[in-house]
């Protein structure tokens, strides 16, 4: 039986992964919450890996945010998060682990990287300033996986996703990403029968939704791969590859049909006094397409499962 550990169980990422894994034969899916395991603890990850035996990790714990979270809280972004991939990458290596995969993120790139944005656009320029921290702890990361790759001979491989949504998501809002905190507040108005709502910034960036699901069936399928077909579609020293739908659409768009799911019938104004972030984001996923991958959720049919999911939860959200 494999034992395989799925740091940040309890995140829509993670319990997306745990989902996939606890739905196959032969694998045995060890999980810990915070109360169980402060993953920000050295000493408390090195124990757990020691009595555990772990024989596989996908590391999605991690601390997220929307822009404004981003803006407010720098400091524990860049500390949180390099701390815990850390914490684990450096306890798996010791303890004998050989495969990882470590999740990333597309603001990883650079602010004005070429559209798409290829796995090799990565230190090639300025990040966008909102959420730097975040992103170079994330770089952080998915260098830690190659040194002890290149070091040690590990199989640390990095998947670097779009813009995420679905199910388990968080709705705070203020500290959640756009669809979560557009999703509450058009529903939200909607209860309020509202006339309109205001949306941050100009509505013209363009940005790439995933499916939580399709994440997680990405990250299983990337970890699956042998060694040797993953590194044939390598480029030399880049362990990460981009995880997306190769398609993306305008902030407006997506809070037109964002609208149309929840069913609010005011009007949608656009505050442009407010950061727009990068211009657009979409990942080139050519890689993993040749690899044999791509999503199978489009993104109308997500956010009706997610607002399904919100609509279930809502005593959750209520406070």
């Amino acid at each position: 039986m494999k034992r395989v550990f799925v740091a940040g169980h309890n995140g829509m990422v993670g319990s997306a992964i745990a989902r996939q894994l606890y739905a196959r034969s032969g694998i045995e899916v060890i999980t810990r919450s915070r109360n169980e395991l402060d993953l920000l603890d050295q000493e408390a990850v090195n124990r757990f890996f020691c009595d555990q035996k772990i024989d596989e990790v996908y590391l999605a714990a991690a601390k997220v945010g929307g822009i404004v979270a981003n803006n407010s809280y720098p400091a524990e972004f860049i500390y949180n998060n390099l701390v815990i991939q850390t914490n684990i990458i450096q306890a798996a290596h010791l303890h004998g682990v050989q495969k990882l995969l470590f999740l990333g993120s597309s603001c990883i790139y650079p602010k004005l990287a070429e559209q798409p944005m290829k796995e090799s656009a990565l230190l090639t320029g300025v990040l966008e300033p909102t959420n730097e921290p975040y992103a170079i702890a994330k770089i952080a990361g998915i260098k830690l996986c190659e040194s002890y790759n290149r070091q040690y001979g590990r199989d640390y491989r990095s998947v670097m996703p779009t813009n995420l949504y679905g199910v388990n998501d968080n709705f705070h809002p203020q500290n959640s990403h756009v669809v979560p905190a557009l999703m509450r507040r058009f529903h939200e108005a909607k209860l309020a029968d509202a006339s309109q709502i205001s949306v941050w910034g100009s509505g013209t960036p363009k940005r790439e939704f995933l499916y939580v699901d399709d994440m997680a069936a990405a990250s299983v399928f990337v970890m699956d791969l042998d060694k040797e077909t993953y590194e044939a579609n390598s480029e030399p020293m880049l362990s990460h590859i981009n995880v997306g739908t190769g398609e993306d659409c305008s902030i407006k768009e997506l809070a037109e049909t964002l609208a149309r799911v929840v069913g609010f019938q005011g009007n949608i104004v656009f505050d442009a006094s407010k950061p727009d972030g990068t211009p657009r984001k979409l990942m080139d996923v050519s890689r993993l397409r040749q690899m044999g991958w791509s999503y199978s959720i489009k993104l109308e049919d997500g956010l009706k499962s997610t607002y399904q999911w919100f609509l279930n939860h809502l005593d959750d959200f209520r406070g």
